[in-house]
């Protein structure tokens, strides 16, 4: 395993000491210690001169520091500016001084003429009044005076301090250049650990006898060279552990033949189709062990929107936001079972039991999905099988939205617009969803309403990613006006409570609590009917939760992820057949997208180069429709801005918002295949 950077030791302070012939010891008195060992007396004898001689080299050089501290060198251009700000004070301070002349000529010519006013014969009231104005004058050239003077002190002030100002300026420039350079190495080096440990915990398990104690204890022992914690000693002279090469899935990338990558992709999958319709497909292949310095792209982002920011596909999961957003379907049996309910506030806790779920398939998805293309679609079709079929469309690229809209045989209608706002702060992403989602049962007219909470990606810099979801849902009936609040508890490292717990009350339209929700995002909800008991004044008190165990309903649970999950991008049963190709789709839809096969089939080289070229082309394809409209705007002549093609833009009834709904028509092009309305985009 390559050595990194264990950290430094100041040589100013530090301690050389000789241990035995080839050992010998660098300290800072007791904070740090490394243990060195030469190849021979000679070596040591050589390691110890040098480092001695550059003591005492950096500790004259301290001194000198110290004693000269004014006179470090800084660079010609912040020299040039400082000089052209003094020169410019100076001026001004010089137009103050001739303001101040001037004051002082007028001031003494207006006391003058006072003066003579008094000689004059005059009521006592005005000679009263002369005086005042006289004194006035006065005072108004005393103050000018000080406030020149005072200039002149700052001026001054600033001619003498101006070398320490500029030191510290660069200092704290230095600092941040060493910040950066810091963080940027321990992601590097965390990147390298996490890849070493990925390895080792993939090799076989050694037969007994086969590998010695010796080694075993070096990986657990003082070898580690854990950086956790700075009193550790360090021992140069570690067992070093080698790592096969071929571990886990191995990339194709540029290697691959020429034959081979002319195949086309709809060629290369068509031999599928047959075993598609029979049999979903359970597996993909595997995530390349293919690492990229996530500092050296994200330290530029910091406050930025991501949508905005090209990022490879190193970071990203083989599914486009579309296909995300199509998983929220994963458990749409709750939505079959609120359709059957007869009881409304028995149905809102299924229906908030399916907002919950559509977050557990976030656990362990630290990977980005796919941008969506302006335009771009995503069919489900599960009308045989599940009984329900949902259809996406990309309706705008910045801001980025995306409307879907999912109807089922059971009786439910499911539509949403979401826009994803997303920004990084640092040590942390956020996640921003915005929109409303609406989910409307035929038979009782029963009309839901709700938003999404935010998503937090934590230790994007250095550490393991993992996530959080945080915040608020109000489900709201709009037909019986009961209510829902889910409050999902972001994770505290000081709480005992349950991570990623989930706690929900089902209200009547008088406020009167039903039920109470509680469980966790990734995990299980939970339901307990509340009986009303009698309280202390002989009315009704709301009997807890933990006094109704038996009463306990689990409404929803999450499903176990497929086999050896952790290699296909932590996808569950549902995300593995969303990118298998199907017969019939739209040209739009997003298996038909080539940078995302490409991924998908770990040829992640080619899928760079294709992203960009897909990307340009949607530029070139705005460019042209924002001068389509300039143009119009000249001639006055009528110009119709970019409309989606499924979806139309209408204010809604229930929520007074804009938002694009289904206008209809894309099953019925499905199945005459009559797609020439769908734009080219790939």
């Amino acid at each position: 395993m390559r050595h990194t950077c264990r950290g430094t030791i100041n040589l100013a302070t530090a301690n050389i000491t000789v241990e035995d012939s080839c050992n010998f010891i660098i300290s800072n008195g007791g904070a740090q210690t490394y243990h060195l060992k030469a190849s021979s007396e000679v070596e040591r004898q050589r390691w110890v001169t040098a480092l001695e001689l550059a003591k005492a080299k950096a500790v004259k050089m301290l001194a000198e520091s110290d004693e000269s501290g004014d006179e470090e060198s800084v660079s010609q251009t912040d020299k040039t500016e400082l000089q052209n700000t003094l020169r410019t004070l100076s001026s001004k301070v010089e137009d103050l001084s001739t303001c101040n002349d001037l004051i002082a000529k007028h001031g003494t010519a207006l006391q003058r003429s006072l003066s003579e006013l008094e000689s004059l014969r005059l009521p006592a009231e005005s000679n009263e009044k002369i005086k005042q104005v006289n004194e006035r004058a006065t005072l108004f050239r005393i103050t000018s005076n000080a406030m020149i003077n005072a200039c002149r002190d700052f001026l001054t002030l600033a001619q003498t301090h101006s070398k320490k100002w500029q030191k510290s300026l660069q200092y704290e420039r230095d600092q941040r250049i060493r910040l950066e350079e810091t963080l940027e190495q321990l992601a590097k080096q965390h990147n390298h650990l996490e890849r070493a440990f990925r390895g080792a915990t993939v090799l076989p398990a050694h037969p007994s006898g086969s590998a010695g104690p010796g080694k075993d204890q070096c990986c657990s022992g003082k070898g580690d060279m854990s950086d956790e914690d700075d009193e550790n000693e360090f021992f140069d002279a570690p067992e070093i552990i080698t790592m096969p090469e071929n571990l886990g899935h191995k990339r194709t990338g540029s290697n691959i033949s020429g034959a081979s990558s002319d195949i086309s992709l709809d060629e290369q999958y068509k031999h599928q189709l047959e075993e598609t319709k029979k049999e979903k497909r359970t597996k993909i292949p595997y995530k390349p062990n293919y690492s990229l310095n996530l500092w050296s792209i994200m330290k530029n982002c910091i406050g930025k929107e991501l949508s905005k920011i090209p990022m490879p596909v190193n970071f990203n999961e083989p599914l486009s936001m579309l296909q995300r957003l199509t998983e929220d379907l994963e458990y749409h049996e709750l939505l079959d079972r609120a359709a059957k309910c007869e009881n409304s506030l028995e149905q809102l806790c299924y229906v908030a039991a399916f907002t919950v779920s559509s977050y557990s398939t976030t656990v362990s998805r630290t990977s980005k999905p796919f941008n969506p293309l302006l335009g771009e679609t995503f069919e489900l079709d599960r009308l045989e099988e599940n009984g329900f079929r949902s259809i996406c469309e990309q309706v705008s690229h910045h801001p980025p939205a995306a409307a879907h809209h999912a109807e089922s045989k059971n009786g439910w209608t499911l539509r949403q617009e979401i826009k994803i706002t997303s920004k990084f702060r640092g040590k942390y992403l956020s996640i921003m969803p915005l929109g409303t989602i609406h989910c409307i049962f035929k038979e009782t007219g029963h009309h839901y309403t709700w938003k999404k909470v935010t998503t937090t990606v934590h230790n994007i810099i250095v550490g393991k990613l993992w996530i959080d979801q945080s915040g608020e849902i109000d489900i709201i009936n709009h037909k019986t006006g009961d209510k829902c609040n889910l409050k999902f508890v972001p994770y505290s490292y000081f709480s005992r409570d349950v991570a990623r717990k989930v706690t929900g009350e089902v209200t009547d339209p008088s406020g009167k609590v039903h039920f109470i929700l509680l469980g966790t995002w990734d995990e299980k909800m939970d339901c307990f009917k509340v009986q009303p008991v009698a309280g202390e004044n002989g009315g009704d008190a709301r009997q807890r939760s933990c006094e109704a165990e038996e009463s306990r309903v689990m409404l929803w649970k999450r499903n176990p992820l497929p086999k050896n999950a952790e290699y296909m991008y932590y996808f569950s049963e549902l995300a593995l057949t969303l990118n298998a190709w199907e017969a019939g789709t739209a040209p739009t839809d997003s298996r038909l997208r080539p940078d995302q096969r490409l991924m998908e089939n770990g040829r992640w080289d080619e899928a760079n180069a294709e992203k960009q070229r897909l990307e340009e082309k949607q530029r070139l394809s705005r460019k042209k429709r924002e001068a389509e409209a300039v143009k119009a705007t000249e001639d006055g002549t009528p110009y119709d801005p970019y409309k989606a093609l499924w979806f139309k833009r209408e204010k809604d009834p229930i929520t007074k918002e804009l938002t694009h709904t289904y206008r209809g028509g894309y099953w019925e092009c499905k199945e005459k295949q009559e797609w020439t309305a769908c734009p080219d985009i790939f």
